[in-house]
């Protein structure tokens, strides 16, 4: 049963285009300014190669940072050394299955010439990596010891200081498979905290001044039994000054679910049940009124990416694109300068990447 409405109003609009093909199971995609040039690029990773690459605006020009790589998973960007360039985190070696899965984890480094390479640990199913208050986050998949379809268990979700690169583990309190990872000062302390979605439902793990974390239940999820239970992929938006939490879920879910503070209690709506395998959300404010869209890729089914915004009330879904990829991420940047907010997606299946820039 679908629970949205089509757009009443005059939709935004977007021209498409092709940025690359061949990008075998394509999974993530990055606005990142690789060369110090002002402007965002486009860092892409694809599963099924052995090259991480990354597109240069305005021409997008490929451009290998390494290769020879088996299963990539994820990168993440951080300037560490402060010379404009980022250094990255690099999740490989990556299985679903915990007892095949290495979750290799490595450092890159661009020294003006080259890239360098070095791992700096292993860690099961290593999955989903960003940073927080100048440290890299890496939360696994599953634990060491989880089987499907159940996948039992406590996830651990660790921490690397580029320093010395110490593993510090800043919680087990998620369970299942821990699909959503996201940094956003949730308590506005000025400090970066880290939020997790899993088959226990969406937590934030809040940043003290010591250096430690306390990890808070927001919200159960999908009230379905395990293992369709939780919270698959998050993200957070206002609506004005009211913050909500986007969501697909469960895990690969089928929904994009809007949560929003009434009385203390975070209330669960679900906009959309139409998708086949969800994989990413995001929010901006595309139409500049001060309120979020939500913006939702999916991988399966009619396949593609859905733009919802809402209208007195009332969430409205947009198509942006249905058939032409298999969205597995996205990313929102201004990519040509326009002061508006674009998406560039990645497809699985589909294995190619494209960008719309907002008219």
């Amino acid at each position: 049963m679908a629970l949205f409405a089509l757009f009443a109003a005059a939709a935004l609009q977007f021209t498409p285009q092709t940025i690359a093909t061949g990008l075998t199971g394509g999974y993530q995609v990055l606005a990142v300014d690789m060369n110090k040039d002002g402007r965002p690029d486009l860092l892409a990773l694809a599963s099924g190669l052995p090259e991480l690459v990354w597109y240069e605006n305005p021409t997008w020009q490929r451009h290998v940072i390494v290769s020879g790589m088996k299963r990539m998973i994820n990168v993440w960007p951080m300037d560490v050394n402060k010379d404009g360039t980022p250094e990255l985190l690099l999740a490989h070696l990556f299985e679903n299955e915990a007892a095949r899965s290495a979750g290799a984890v490595s450092f890159l480094q661009y020294d003006g010439k080259a890239w360098t390479i070095r791992e700096i640990d292993r860690l099961t199913t290593s999955h989903r990596l960003r940073s927080a208050n100048g440290l890299f986050i890496n939360a696994p998949l599953t634990s060491a010891s989880a089987v499907a379809p159940e996948y039992r268990g406590p996830t651990p979700l660790v921490t690397y200081d580029p320093a010395n690169f110490e593993r510090r583990q800043i919680s087990a309190g998620d369970e299942g498979v821990l699909h959503g990872l996201y940094i956003f000062d949730w308590n506005k302390d000025g400090r970066d905290d880290i939020l997790t979605a899993s088959f226990r439902g969406i937590a934030v793990h809040l940043a003290q001044r010591d250096g430690s974390w306390i990890r808070q239940l927001i919200t159960p999820g999908d009230p379905s039994p395990w293992p369709r239970s939780g919270s698959s992929d998050l993200a957070v938006g206002h609506l004005g000054k009211q913050r909500l939490l986007a969501a697909i879920e469960p895990w690969h879910g089928h929904q994009v679910v809007v949560y929003r503070q009434t009385k203390g209690q975070w209330q669960r709506q679900v906009i959309d049940d139409t998708l086949t395998d969800g994989h990413t959300i995001l929010t901006a404010d595309f139409d500049g009124d001060g309120r979020d869209e939500l913006l939702a890729g999916f991988r399966q089914g009619q396949r593609g990416v859905y733009l919802y915004r809402q209208e007195k009330g009332q969430w409205r879904r947009q198509i942006l694109s249905e058939g032409q990829i298999a969205a597995a991420g996205c990313a929102i940047a201004d990519f040509n300068a326009d002061r508006k907010p674009d998406i560039a997606c990645i497809g699985s299946a589909t294995a190619n990447l494209l960008l719309w820039t907002q008219n």
